[in-house]
């Protein structure tokens, strides 16, 4: 797929999340579909009381529909060839990976925001629900990607292969489930998880690409690009949230794209950012229960986590935040890059 094409796609995505926002963030206040601020967080976090969630479906519409638009665009100028069995199984992935991420951003991430928005509280689906949607919808994907030929079983880390056998799909559910979670974990402050999956979906666009996989290509780049028209609306200060519905599209998307090209081990390193945030609340977490049982009181490691909230109680500004992390996660991508050369 000409590079040219790529380009057109994540600017038109842009464009339209951008321009999408004039609309739906008007609606959303009128409807009173605003986030409530638990008292848990950051003290100044209580000023953001109030601001529409939902804001997600502004990349959700940009990206899809730049990604139809540059599929039929390719297509039609002869970029594949409709009657290879090859064209036909990237295209059924490729839909395959699209479903996933709206299916999981609608049952887990707009169920979620819905109770949200009606109960006006900031816990939607209890921990035992969300966790049965996941495990159906990524039990699903790892089904279907099965029988479009994916039979593969072994996990390539780096310096060793190992083949995991049937409990390749178990270890592979457990694995995307933590990694949607993480994206959905580092959408804590303004533009932060937007800012990151520009960086990590761009570095997607050229691992795909490098894999001959130019249809995922084509639908990373849509994304990161719907990211960037998003982020007019999300950079600090916020006149709209992403919402689980966002976070929850975007880690399906993040983590579908990196199973369907094989890439395990690399989407760890592509998403350093997303693993590192979630893995400090499990540190956090495990470290409060044993200086409890330990000694009568639960002691933390860091001062709020995920690790984010940490540096703003350190004092760093939301743009410094944003800006680090996305540095991390750039560098990160560089390093997955090079390991491909």
């Amino acid at each position: 797929m000409p590079i040219w094409l790529n380009l057109c796609a994540a600017v038109t995505a842009a464009v339209i999340a951008a321009l999408l926002g004039f609309v739906l963030i008007p609606f959303l206040r009128r409807i009173h579909f605003g986030q409530t601020i638990l008292d848990i967080g950051p003290a100044w976090h209580k000023s953001k009381q109030g601001t529409p969630i939902m804001g997600g479906f502004l990349f959700i519409a940009g990206s899809l529909a730049a990604t139809a638009l540059g599929y039929t665009v390719w297509r039609v100028m002869g970029g594949a060839d409709a009657t290879a069995a090859e064209t036909g199984s990237r295209a059924l992935r490729l839909l395959t990976v699209i479903l996933f991420s709206l299916l999981y951003a609608g049952a887990c991430g707009f169920t979620d925001d819905f109770i949200k928005a009606v109960k006006k509280r900031n816990e939607g689906l209890n921990p035992k629900q969300k966790i049965l949607f996941q495990i159906v919808f990524c039990a699903a994907f790892l089904a279907i990607m099965y029988a479009l030929g994916d039979t593969e079983t072994t996990i390539d880390l780096l310096f060793v292969k190992l083949n995991f056998g049937i409990l390749y799909y178990p270890v592979m559910m457990l694995f995307m489930i933590y990694i949607i979670n993480a994206v959905n974990l580092t959408d804590g402050i303004d533009g932060l998880c937007g800012s990151v999956t520009v960086v990590s979906m761009l570095v997607l666009t050229v691992l795909c690409a490098k894999l001959l996989q130019p249809e995922l290509s084509l639908y990373a780049i849509t994304v990161a690009g719907g990211c960037l028209g998003f982020l007019v609306w999300n950079f600090h200060p916020a006149k709209c949230f992403m919402g689980d519905t966002g976070s929850m599209y975007l880690g399906g998307a993040f983590a579908a794209i990196g199973v369907a090209c094989r890439m395990h081990l690399l989407l760890v390193l592509v998403g350093l950012v997303y693993v590192l945030d979630a893995l400090s609340v499990v540190i956090q977490t495990l470290y409060f229960k044993y200086t409890r049982k330990k000694y009568g009181e639960g002691r933390r490691i860091f001062k709020m986590s995920p690790i984010h909230h940490h540096f703003e109680l350190c004092k760093w500004s939301e743009y410094k935040i944003v800006a680090v992390f996305s540095l991390v996660g750039l560098a990160a991508g560089i390093l997955a890059v090079l390991t491909q050369l």
